[in-house]
Order: structure tokens, then sequence, then C-alpha cells
């Protein structure tokens, strides 16, 4: 016996599926759902990819490397010139055995890394010493290999007092004084250091400190001798980590290093009047290179 059909001859349990053109079944209707979760995975991993091998931005939260860096700069690092290990990546994921394209930094680079000895916070210092290099503060004067780094006396630094910097942050009382119209202003002595290798960059030195006579230290391998531009303000391979310094840096721990400053405020910016993001901007901060 045949089958019962109904009037179009198609099976009766059978559904019609829609045609498409040419004669093509059609295709099913897509979800807006899945199609945005794709979307959003490809768009995770692509900023993945490029924070975690190529460039990553990085905010100065603290005055340790005035004046070259100011609370409320933001820059960028390039991620590629140090090598690359677990802490190039986000949360330091423990994807990347040890260091891969291993690179030395040079005396004088600026560098992201984790901070000895917990590695979980993000440090920015300058590069003084490498492996194998003997280091030494004497009345405020770096002796690098037993040779003093040249220490020129320069225009003061100064500064307008602001939200992201004033006597608690970053500038000490005695420091503080007006400028001819009236505006508060920071006054510090600053100095042009001037590496072997010909790397110069300004200094501050707020007076004698404990940081400015120190032990002779000698770099181990595999590690770098962090210092911070405001010497009188930075702990950091000077000092132990029971003193809250760093000691010396694993070159592992280096994520990159320092290139551009991409944007900078002042601290006067409120979120609820957006106008205030730019009467606040630094703007001749911005693009300012290393």
């Amino acid at each position: 016996m045949a089958d019962h059909t109904d009037n179009a001859g198609l099976p009766a349990d059978d559904t019609p599926q829609p045609i498409g053109k040419g004669g093509a079944p059609a295709a099913k209707p897509k979800s807006e759902l899945r199609d945005t979760a794709i979307f959003l995975l490809k768009l995770a991993i692509f900023v993945f990819i490029i924070r975690s091998f190529l460039i990553s931005p990085f905010v100065i939260p603290s005055g340790s490397m005035l004046p070259r860096l100011l609370v409320g700069d933001y820059l960028f690092i390039t991620k590629w010139n140090y090598g690359y290990s677990k802490h190039s990546l986000p949360f330091s994921l423990p994807l990347i055995p040890g260091r891969v394209f291993a690179s030395t930094p040079e005396r004088g680079d600026v560098a992201v890394f984790k901070a000895p000895p917990q590695d979980a916070d993000d440090w920015i210092k300058r590069v003084i010493g490498v492996p194998g290099d003997t280091i030494q503060m004497s009345n405020g004067q770096i002796i690098l290999n037993g040779q003093p780094v040249p220490k020129q006396r320069v225009a003061d630094f100064v500064l307008p007092l602001t939200p992201n910097f004033n006597e608690t942050n970053g500038c000490r009382g005695e420091f503080v004084s007006t400028d001819t119209d009236g505006t508060p202003i920071c006054r510090v002595p600053q100095f042009r250091e001037t590496l072997p290798n010909g790397k110069s960059y300004m200094v501050l030195d707020q007076g004698s400190f404990l940081p400015d006579d120190t032990e002779t230290f000698t770099v181990p391998e595999g590690h770098a001798f962090m210092m911070g531009d405001n010497r009188d303000d930075s702990k950091d391979s000077r000092f132990q980590h029971l003193a809250g310094g760093i000691e010396f840096v694993p070159l592992e721990n280096i994520q990159g290093k320092a290139v551009v400053n991409f944007w900078s405020t002042d601290g006067n910016a409120q979120w609820l009047m957006p106008w205030t993001w730019f009467t606040a901007a630094r703007w001749e901060r911005i693009g300012e290179g290393f």
C-alpha cells in the first residue's frame, strides 16, 4: 500500500522547506547573540595579542620618575625589546616558560616591570646597571664600574601645584613657592646625568637623604639595577625588600620599554564634566618620546 500523502503530494509528516534563490534551500536565520559573542571573542583575542606582544599602555601613579614622568602621564610601552616571559601576558599567565627572544636592556632605558619580591605590581624605573656592573651612590652621585657618572647642575625643575602634584604627592614643603604671577609652584634642584653609553637625562636631588650613600652593588647575571630619576623619592634597587625596595630586578620581570606619552592630565578633570577632560590636559607633554 502506498504511503498516505497530502494534496501537494508530500508525505503527511514532512514540513515543506523554504526554497532560496535558484532553487537551493534557504539559509537558516543567524543568531545575533551568537554572532555578537563570536565578535567579542575575536576582539578579546586581538587585544590580548597586541597588549602581550606589541604595545601596551601604562599610567604613571607616583612621582618617583620626576622630572621625566609626571603623575597623570599615560604612555605606551613596546613589548618586543627585551624578549617575552609570562610577565609579558596579562595577569602574568604562565603560558611562556622562562624568557624567549631574550635581550638585555641598555643602561638609561626606561622600562616597566613586575616589582619584586611579589612580582604583582607594575613599576617603572630607569635601567642603571646590567649584569656584571658595580654600582654605588656616593654623596648623591652614581659610581658605575668604579667611575663617577657625570652630574651637571642645570636650571631648577619647576611645575605648578595641581591635584596630581602637590605637597602630599611629589613636592616636599620646603620646595613650594609662588611664581611671579602668584601661582603656587614646586621648585626642585635639577641635574643632568650622562651614562657611559651617551644616554643623558634629568634627575632631581632634594638634599641629603639615606639613599645618597650606599654600599657597592654587583648586578648578578640575569638581573638589572633600576632607579627612579627622583632620587630622594624612589624606592628602587638601592633598597632591600624589607625596606620596601625591589633589590635586583630579574630580566624576565621586565615587560617593555617606554617609548612615548600619548596623554597627560594634571588631575583637575571630572568624569561628569567632559569639558574638563580637555582643560586639564597637559597638551605639551603629548607625543613626547624617550
